[in-house]
């Protein structure tokens, strides 16, 4: 069987609905289990809905006329989501305009709309191309979650559970991506990327022979292609070679969407809704099997970064320095990217400067701290790469020649990454500069021939 995730933008519109639904309904004889998104933009419709009260009655009614002109659109008629349109009336109707602010809880509960109605009318789609096919909430199908409520993460029991509730098929299920279920049965959301996170955590607990991730680009892409116009698709990637190319930046698929995946080795594929014929990418526990030299395969770019740097003679031959540095980012939360270290400092990047004073009080009980915003991380991702005898050197001969200059540089334990910190307004110049110096306009050119 295999795992069809379509995201916001391959069923938002009559025409892409269309598309994926006819898809699906080709791929029977492969025994799809189908996750959707809510439809293009409603999610961050529910977000505005949480976050301004006294807009909330015209921004319900948005969505409600959305939803509507969307099954009037699509042929499947307003019959299929007229239930949880009457229970999205109560959740707004309840709410009002009060000016409290809304508990995880409750902002989980309502974030949840977007993808019950997804699922109601992708499997209505489905049944109007002769499909048997079932809307399913995957909380109610087992996926429960701890109640981080925003940013909830699966239980163990959840793939047993999946697992017994989803295996007799048909009719084809179709899904929720995003949310779960705490242990209460009160609504939970994944966080970022919960859509592609939960296709991973069916594929696993059904024993999906392959995990598609249906989008509106052909794989995974050698650059960003609003940076790069010419980048293209990356045929075959490793798990490892993927995650380092969505933690930076890449934003195809969320870093933690692998996780998954890698533990239960089960390959994913980026397709293109609009374009079903294109193999996409394939990510694998592996880079090829002839990748026995190296190969940059993508240059990826992660803007907003804050670099820390702590200066203090106390490193000197002491033990627990480090120790004591990072301590101080994991009690306040604050994720590290990149670090390096000298005999007398230490600097790291972070995404989000947000959190920080209290960790820079901290340090500098230690230290003189340093802080400089407006930086970004630029990653040279590729099997064997950063191993490759002068590619560092090559690299900033091209970026010192057009005057980009480097704050950092990190080449840690990981053999296919590179990364450097530049100036935020350097970046795109970056990428697009080390794109063409490497080939790989060349090799889109040669693919796209």
């Amino acid at each position: 069987m295999i795992v069809m995730k379509f995201g916001g933008t391959s069923v938002g519109v009559p025409e892409h609905f269309e598309l994926a639904t006819r898809l699906v309904a080709d791929r029977v004889p492969q025994d799809p289990v189908v996750v959707v998104s809510a439809l293009a933009g409603i999610t961050n419709l529910l977000v505005e809905w949480c976050a301004a009260p006294r807009r909330r009655r015209e921004l319900a009614r948005r969505l409600v006329e959305r939803h509507l002109e969307f099954a009037r659109a699509s042929g499947v008629g307003a019959a299929v989501i007229a239930e949880t349109l009457d229970s999205w009336g109560e959740e707004a109707a309840g709410a009002g305009a009060a000016d409290d602010p809304l508990t995880g809880a409750e902002r989980d509960r309502v974030l949840a709309f977007g993808e019950r109605f997804a699922a109601l009318l992708f499997a209505a789609g489905l049944r109007a191309r002769g499909v048997e096919a079932a809307a399913v909430h995957a909380g109610e199908a087992g996926l429960v979650t701890d109640d981080r409520f925003g940013a909830a993460h699966p239980l163990p029991e959840s793939a047993a559970l999946l697992r017994r509730s989803l295996e007799r098929r048909p009719p084809v299920p179709v899904v929720t991506g995003f949310i779960g279920r705490s242990a209460d049965g009160r609504p939970t959301t994944l966080g970022r990327g919960g859509s592609d996170y939960t296709a991973a955590l069916l594929g696993v607990a059904l024993g999906a022979e392959e995990i598609q991730i249906w989008t509106d680009t052909s794989g995974m892409l050698s650059a960003d292609p609003r940076i790069v116009p010419e980048a293209r698709p990356v045929p075959r990637i490793s798990f490892q070679e993927a995650s380092e190319l969505a933690y930076f930046g890449a934003k195809v698929l969320h870093p933690k969407t692998l996780l998954p995946a890698i533990d239960g080795g089960i390959p994913v594929r980026i397709l293109n809704t609009a374009r079903p014929g294109h193999p996409g990418s394939l990510i694998t526990p592996s880079a090829e099997p002839d990748a026995g030299a190296w190969r940059v395969k993508s240059i990826a770019c992660k803007k907003g970064i804050t670099a820390v740097t702590i200066v203090s003679t106390r490193m000197l031959l002491a033990h627990g320095f480090l120790a004591r540095v990072f301590e101080s980012f994991g009690r306040h939360h604050v994720v590290v990217d990149l670090v390096t270290t000298s005999e007398v400092s230490i600097s790291v990047t972070v995404d989000d400067p947000g959190r920080l004073d209290p960790v820079i009080a901290e340090l500098e009980a230690i230290g003189r701290v340093e802080v400089r915003h407006g930086l970004a991380v630029v990653a040279v991702v590729g099997e064997g790469a950063p191993q490759r005898l002068g590619l560092a050197g090559h690299l900033f001969t091209l970026l010192g020649g057009v005057g980009v200059g480097v704050e950092m540089i990190s080449q840690g334990a990981s053999r296919v990454n590179l990364s450097f910190v530049v100036k935020e307004e350097d970046a795109d110049r970056a990428v697009r500069l080390l794109h063409r110096g490497l080939g790989l306009d060349v090799e889109a050119q040669v693919a796209s021939g």
